[in-house]
């Protein structure tokens, strides 16, 4: 494949101080939607996610355990990896700041940029908020003098001598590149605010800290370490070679999209683009900030940002796994949580989402489709090839519905995505089934009725395919419930495929059955609590 067929999506890498929760997890379940879309799209995706190691409190909350700062770092990755595994994230590689590969890497780039004469030294006074690991200016502060993200966490007054990156002297060169390259910065909230960001001055930045042993010395200054925000910025980079594999590197580069948290966005939208100037490499193509997870107290009624500094502690995305499903929980976050603004998560929400859409809608359309096949037919439907597939969609454009899909998916609006695949196809193959009444038309038609199923089957096939990005699991099972693979394999279908009927002509129930019943999908569930 040429370098025009790739696609390099990443997320942002995370604190491994404490396990992820479901405000991390939105964030990943939303790229590797995108990345599993750009697959069925036929791209060749590299598909980058990782943990953020070389910070204070890492070695803080090592020493808290009485473990050395790599293991503690590596025992975490291990437990950030199960996470994403269990819900189905399908990331391609997970890069550890502590890696040799990453530290060869930054050690090379801040050479580069000092090089360039864009870092110097100078002492330095500034207001420190741990939890940002970031120093901070008066006008980000809150009225009380506070960090707007961690407003209990007060801040320290940090004197040392460091190294500074020349951020001032990019501001005209940035914003020609947000003018030139309008979908750099999306969405569009998020660009109004960097563009009066940059346009209000930038300060220059400091990079380094000195008498720390945990983290990457300084090529130039062997006494000081490479400071959070300018060496975790440079995972995108090192992960894919730059530093070890420059061939590699320059096949990969630059990131198609870079998947982050709105409240980073200046760090990602700013200061990375002006280090990349100033090292004189490529800039991502696109920046993509998605919103919060807020969570309403279904005692009283208050709704809160998920983080690990909020009362009472945050929902494991484990627990909810565990306790209903990945695709339960990937369905929620998508469908129900706008990817470019804030989501709300509630309990009572999740259980009439779940409900209505996965157990009454979703799970109920495959149950019945299979078992009617198997009840009146024993599971086989031959004479696919002489019957309208395209009858059970009366009144639907699916044509145009999976082109504007495309759309909605690759530009993240997957809540409208999903909206639209239940609103239209969903319910049309649920009109049909109430118009058609097949249990009825059994008894007086048996062709008319197998001709009425074999429509249904084809719609599960086009509901698979649509569905696979989303709800991976589900849709595969949706289909193997026939033997479609036989005519296109499941590996293989795109978001076009949906749109031409492809069915067997020998067309049969594959499915697992448990004493000739297909097995439920979705269990309806009560109403939940944490």
């Amino acid at each position: 494949m040429g370098h025009d067929a790739s696609y390099y999506l990443t997320t942002a890498i995370d604190y491994p101080n404490s396990r992820p929760h479901i405000g991390t997890a939105f964030e990943k379940i939303g790229a590797d939607c995108q990345a599993r879309f750009r697959r069925m799209e036929g791209l060749s995706v590299h598909f980058l996610m990782g943990n953020d190691e070389n910070t204070i409190k890492v070695s803080q909350r090592a020493e808290e355990l009485g473990v050395a700062p790599k293991a503690y770092v590596d025992d975490m990755a291990r437990q950030f990896q199960e996470v994403w595994k269990a819900l189905e994230i399908s990331n391609d590689d997970f890069i550890q700041t502590s890696e040799e590969r990453h530290h060869i890497g930054c050690r090379k780039f801040i050479q580069a940029v000092y090089d360039a004469g864009d870092i110097y030294k100078k002492a330095y006074t500034g207001l420190y908020c741990n939890g940002c690991e970031s120093f901070k200016t008066e006008k980000e502060l809150t009225p009380e003098g506070r960090c707007p993200n961690h407003p209990n966490t007060p801040l320290k007054v940090v004197e040392e001598e460091n190294y500074f990156f020349r951020l001032s002297a990019f501001a005209d060169r940035l914003l020609t590149h947000y003018a030139e390259n309008p979908e750099f910065i999306q969405p569009e909230s998020r660009r109004n605010e960097i563009v009066n960001l940059v346009e209000s001055g930038l300060q220059d930045v400091s990079i380094s800290r000195r008498g720390f042993t945990w983290g990457i010395p300084v090529p130039f200054d062997e006494q000081q370490t490479i400071y959070v925000w300018f060496d975790a910025l440079l995972n995108y980079i090192t992960a894919i070679g730059y530093g070890t594999d420059e061939a590699r590197f320059a096949s990969t580069w630059p990131a198609d999209v870079h998947v982050i948290g709105k409240d980073i966005t200046r760090f990602h939208c700013a200061l990375w683009p002006a280090m990349l100037m100033s090292a004189g490499l490529p800039l991502p193509k696109r920046v993509f900030a998605h919103g919060f997870v807020y969570r309403k107290d279904e005692s009283t009624g208050e709704v809160m940002k998920e983080s690990k500094s909020r009362p009472g502690g945050v929902i494991e995305p484990m627990d909810l796994i565990t306790k209903f499903s990945a695709e339960a929980f990937r369905y929620y976050f998508l469908a129900q949580c706008p990817f470019g603004g804030d989501g709300e998560f509630s309990f009572e929400r999740f259980a009439d989402s779940y409900n209505s859409a996965l157990a009454n809608n979703l799970g109920n359309l495959y149950s019945r489709t299979l078992s009617m096949c198997v009840k009146y037919f024993e599971g086989s439907l031959p004479g696919a090839a002489s019957v309208d597939t395209t009858s059970w969609r009366a009144g639907l454009d699916l044509p145009g519905l999976v082109d504007d899909l495309r759309g909605l998916v690759g530009s993240f609006q997957f809540n409208v995505a999903l909206q639209r695949i239940w609103l239209e196809v969903l319910d049309a193959v649920n009109r049909y089934v109430q118009t058609t009444e097949p249990f009825k038309l059994i008894k007086t038609d048996p062709d008319a009725c197998r001709a009425v199923l074999i429509n249904l089957a084809e719609a599960l096939r086009v509901v698979a395919i649509l569905i696979k990005p989303f709800l991976p699991s589900t849709a595969e099972t949706f289909y193997r419930a026939f033997n479609y693979d036989e005519v296109q394999s499941w590996a293989a279908v795109s978001f076009r495929d949906a749109a031409s009927p492809a069915l067997p002509d020998d067309l049969r129930v594959t499915a697992p059955l448990v004493n000739g019943k297909p097995v439920p999908l979705f269990p309806k569930i009560e109403a939940v609590s944490g």
